[in-house]
């Protein structure tokens, strides 16, 4: 069995053993997912840009067309060399095209397959960890310290500086997507210009959004119970004028998520499993995975009710719009002291 934790992704890569000749690299990143794709696929030729040596197939093409995998695999190249295919994503099932390569395995070619989300029962994940000859690589969001070495990384190619606390602070605002990461990173170095270093008024100004922060910040309270953060946070959010309609609106979109991943952990999937693909802000993931494990299907459907007559009666009545809500939102924070007290 072939099967790697998250954590060993990057280095298992970098040292791939020659027995592996299919990667399967799958997850919920699908731009982490498209980055060590296309950094394997590179890798594993002498020229990257001849057409003849990587070879780029689409995966509805290959799901429509199963043998097609398996031909171009065994195709001898023209001018000999090594040779790699990387097959795009697809939502149609790809397994009776990559069965033949895992009894027998191309000689001159790595198959790499990009993949979803996949469960651990699903038919594709089980047989490329299974087989002796592939690889099954997960990609999840990054963690505070992958972003922190992304972000190290591009602001020294761009010949600049940024100390401790303001790495940290970037990184607490970028999401679990890594090209969606690194194009955030990237709008800031524009910004910074000619400046020889990053500041946090440089953040603050091209990635920081504080009003979303302090959204972040009431949601998260609503659903940790924890109350003091939680006047604080509506306060702030009313003093700038947000309509009380649309914090409730931002708890309800929360509930809702929670809801759905709740009932895939009833299912059987892991918390921190079903977290990462919500592709969350590094910082708020623990707070999600606090409130997933407690918060039970049926509170946060009581949650999802209490919520819509909220929002109804702050359309209905705009001058009682204020009270509305923090009565609902006071009432779910309750609720969520009570779940952790469980």
């Amino acid at each position: 069995m072939v099967a790697i934790k998250a954590h060993e992704a990057e280095r298992t890569l970098t040292r791939l053993d020659p027995a592996w000749r299919l990667v399967l690299i799958y997850g919920p990143d699908a731009g982490l997912v498209s980055e060590r794709a296309g950094a394997l696929a590179r890798g594993s030729v002498d020229d990257p840009t001849d057409a003849f040596q990587l070879i780029r197939m689409d995966g509805d093409a290959v799901a429509a067309d199963p043998l097609k995998l398996a031909d171009e695999a065994n195709t001898i190249g023209l001018f000999g060399g090594r040779r790699a295919i990387r097959v795009s994503p697809t939502s149609k099932p790809l397994l009776a095209a990559v069965e033949p390569l895992l009894t027998t395995p191309s000689q001159d070619a790595l198959v790499i397959v990009e993949a979803g989300d996949l469960q651990r029962s699903n038919p594709l994940r089980t047989a490329c960890e299974k087989a002796r000859t592939a690889l099954a690589v997960p990609c999840y969001g990054d963690a505070a310290r992958d972003l922190g070495t992304i972000i190290d990384e591009m602001v020294r190619a761009a010949g600049k500086s940024i100390d401790r606390s303001t790495r940290e602070h970037l990184a607490s605002l970028l999401g679990g997507d890594r090209q969606t990461s690194r194009r955030e990173i990237e709008k800031l170095l524009l910004f910074v210009g000619t400046e020889p270093a990053v500041l946090s008024d440089h953040v603050d100004a091209i990635v920081g959004d504080t009003a979303q922060r302090e959204q972040a910040m009431l949601v998260d309270a609503v659903f940790a119970g924890k109350l003091p953060i939680l006047d604080l946070a509506q306060a702030k959010l009313g003093s700038e004028g947000l309509d009380p309609g649309v914090m409730l609106g931002a708890v309800l979109r929360q509930a809702l998520a929670l809801l759905k991943a709740r009932q895939s952990v009833d299912g059987g999937r892991p918390v921190r499993e079903v977290v990462a693909g919500m592709r969350l802000p590094y910082p708020r993931i623990a707070t999600t995975e606090a409130a997933l494990n407690s918060w039970s299907v049926a509170r946060l459907n009581e949650a999802v009710g209490l919520l819509g007559t909220a929002i109804l009666g702050t359309r209905q009545n705009a001058e009682m719009g204020r009270a509305i809500a923090t009565r609902a939102l006071w009432t779910l924070a309750r609720l969520g002291r009570s779940s952790r007290a469980d």
